[in-house]
């Protein structure tokens, strides 16, 4: 068994005792981001991985859900921001950067500019990792999208005037929470041992929620950022999958099949043993 993790903080409270070896998965882990993780899964490199939810959408057929297990918020997510040195209604026809990490940003972004804001900015891709943050500021741009622990980091510099969070502004369009990344399984991936190993991921996420404190205190040595702000930003994020957030999530995908940007499909889990 092969599976996708993402090194980033957001992650830690589902990978945390894996890593220290509290939890055993008997997988190999292989380390990307969400975009590499994307492709090597749908590869069929891996197994099974986090993924971001628009890869799901796209190749619904090929994967299974694990359930009760995604990262989403209901409101601020702090990690996935629209840094803009313009307010948002400024923005038509302006330059706007966009992370190469993430696929779901990229088009939750589309849709909030179509449809909430009303703006139709020029969009280039660029690499916006934490050790890419100092050459954006060479790039000609008027705002950037950046997620993840970059995000945390480059909030932290307090260089752009408007700061806009994704996940509030999907929150006030839509009233739901927005679902950003999930756990899927290959198809083909011998049912028990997909169901093995998500029994392994979510003891590990009851660990990783009962020590958020620990891994805040890790988040901050890694990323420089505050400790205090870690420990919140960790508090803020949901790592199940109930009700609300499955509506979140067919909400997000039937919008986005709307204006054509991924195919229309349904949910499919993983079966019970």
């Amino acid at each position: 068994m092969r599976l996708g993790r993402i090194p980033w903080i957001n992650c830690y409270p589902v990978t945390g005792a894996i890593d220290r070896g509290i939890v055993h998965v008997g997988a190999d882990l292989v380390t990307g981001t969400a975009s590499e993780l994307n492709d090597l899964l749908a590869a069929g490199e891996l197994d099974v991985s986090v993924v971001s939810a628009v890869e799901y959408a796209r190749n619904a057929a090929a994967y299974h859900l694990l359930p009760d297990l995604a990262i989403s918020a209901n409101g601020p997510v702090h990690s996935v921001a629209l840094f803009s040195k313009r307010p948002v209604g400024e923005l038509d026809g302006a330059t706007v950067l966009r992370t190469a990490s993430s696929r779901t940003s990229v088009l939750l972004l589309e849709l909030l500019c179509r449809h909430r804001w009303g703006v139709t900015p020029r969009f280039a891709t660029v690499r916006a990792e934490s050790a890419d943050l100092d050459g954006l500021e060479g790039l000609p741009h008027d705002a950037v999208l950046v997620i993840g622990d970059a995000a945390l980091q480059l909030a932290a510099r307090g260089t752009y005037p408007w700061v806009l969070d994704l996940g509030t502004e999907w929150k006030a369009w839509t009233g739901l929470p927005f679902v950003f990344a999930v756990w899927a399984a290959r198809r083909e991936t011998p049912a028990r041992a997909v169901r093995a190993l998500h029994r392994q991921l979510l003891a590990s996420r009851v660990w990783g929620l009962a020590h958020l404190d620990l891994l805040a205190a890790e988040a901050a040595a890694v990323t420089g950022v505050h400790v205090d702000t870690c420990r919140a930003y960790l508090g803020t994020l949901d790592y199940a999958l109930g009700g609300a957030e499955l509506e979140g999530l067919t909400s997000f995908f039937h919008r986005l099949a709307q204006d054509k940007l991924a195919p229309a499909g349904s949910l499919s889990f993983i079966t019970a043993a």
